[in-house]
């Protein structure tokens, strides 16, 4: 396909818009209750200015970082997305490639169709983030199959203790476990190039795609209640699990959907290696605060060298460089990479891998910054700052 035509992420939005049928575009661009966390995780963006330095010699930016001993080309990776089949064949593959292809960290979610083995096989280098129970022998069985796949990142997830009510979904018909209806079947068939080259494809293939990587063992069709439930005992997860799981765990341990400065303290108590401020891209609890909004006082929270990443509404390398500015380490992009593999695999995911790279290279020379370990708030508009973090500077 000839992606030349792609000139931002904003593109593939749209190209995907046309090519998913309306129930799966639903699913995937949609948040909970009235989205405002959506709204407000883009809106954010707009309440900081940068402050350009002139004359200050850009000739060899870098934009590489180091979390952990790992150089990163660039401060972005590919989010955690579950059931991801229903926009590509084997999508998870393909938004393995086009991050590890680039030297990017790819985290695989534990609501996957494609058996983590296998992308650990080939492309590999996957970290892996898991919808946890709060038991501890289906935990440490978990843990076994991910230490046997040679997993070296584990995210755990921290802010779905139940289902959030996407009543959008249940609008177009379109929930998990999925229930095939007259209506989605004519959707389907008014996107015949998704029902031939996915829906066909998958089924001749695969079968009914399957959560592979939720439990210790393969799942149950996406079409099937598993037995104890999409999320049987995650309200019993606790810190206390977390503090189990560090002396279990040998690898580098991260919590994903840290919000509040408390929570990231005691992140660090515990002996997390990094959190991830997330609000879930604003897919569970509705009028949650942008995680941008969030960054800064957890940054203030935790020790200077203590890595902070983030995701949540990031679609320019502009978003990214404030995201920078403000203290992460790893910005992590969610569904313009599942828009780019939805419109062109791999291919299509690494094009927004590589637009968010030009960006941001632009934008530092711009900046006047050479080096993006050099970037903080110095770049960024004082007076919004002070409104921003509410506090003085």
């Amino acid at each position: 396909m000839n992606l030349t035509p792609f000139l931002s992420l904003a593109d593939f939005e749209a190209a995907a818009r046309r090519t998913l049928p309306h129930a799966v575009y639903g699913y995937v661009f949609g948040g909970t209750e009235d989205s405002l966390s959506v709204k407000a995780n883009r809106a954010v963006f707009d309440r900081l200015g940068f402050r350009p330095r002139g004359l200050t010699g850009v000739a060899n930016r870098s934009q590489s970082v180091n979390v952990w001993g790992t150089e990163y080309p660039s401060p972005v990776g590919i989010a955690p997305m579950g059931v991801t089949a229903i926009c590509r064949y084997r999508c998870d593959m393909d938004l393995a490639v086009a991050a590890r292809s680039r030297g990017l960290p790819y985290v695989l979610s534990g609501a996957s169709n494609v058996a983590l083995e296998d992308i650990q096989e080939n492309p590999g280098g996957a970290w892996y983030q898991g919808y946890f129970p709060g038991d501890k022998q289906r935990l440490e069985r978990i843990v076994q199959r991910l230490l046997r796949a040679n997993v070296q990142v584990l995210v755990v997830t921290s802010d779905t203790p139940v289902a959030a009510n996407r009543e959008n979904n249940q609008r177009n018909g379109f929930t998990i476990p999925f229930r095939p209806s007259w209506r989605l079947l004519l959707d389907g068939m008014l996107h015949p190039s998704w029902s031939c080259g996915v829906f066909l494809k998958t089924l001749r293939q695969d079968g009914i795609p399957r959560f592979l990587n939720l439990y210790e063992e393969p799942g149950p069709a996406i079409t099937a209640e598993p037995e104890q439930g999409f999320r049987g005992g995650r309200d019993l997860l606790t810190w206390e699990h977390m503090s189990w799981l560090r002396d279990l765990w040998p690898g580098k341990l991260v919590v994903k959907g840290i919000m509040h400065p408390g929570d990231a303290e005691i992140a660090v108590k515990r002996g997390m290696d990094a959190v991830i401020v997330s609000n879930h891209g604003g897919r569970q609890l509705d009028g949650a605060m942008p995680a941008l909004a969030a960054l800064p006082g957890i940054k203030a929270a935790v020790p200077e060298d203590f890595p902070l990443m983030i995701d949540g509404g990031f679609r320019r390398g502009t978003d990214v460089l404030k995201a920078v500015a403000l203290g992460a380490r790893l910005v992590f992009i969610g569904r313009p990479a599942l828009y780019g593999a939805s419109v062109a695999g791999a291919e299509g995911a690494g094009k927004v891998l590589d637009i968010l790279r030009q960006e941001i290279d632009r934008n530092l020379a711009l900046l006047g910054c050479e080096n993006i370990n050099e970037l903080n708030t110095d770049y960024l508009d004082p007076v919004q700052l002070r409104s921003f973090i509410g506090r003085p500077l």
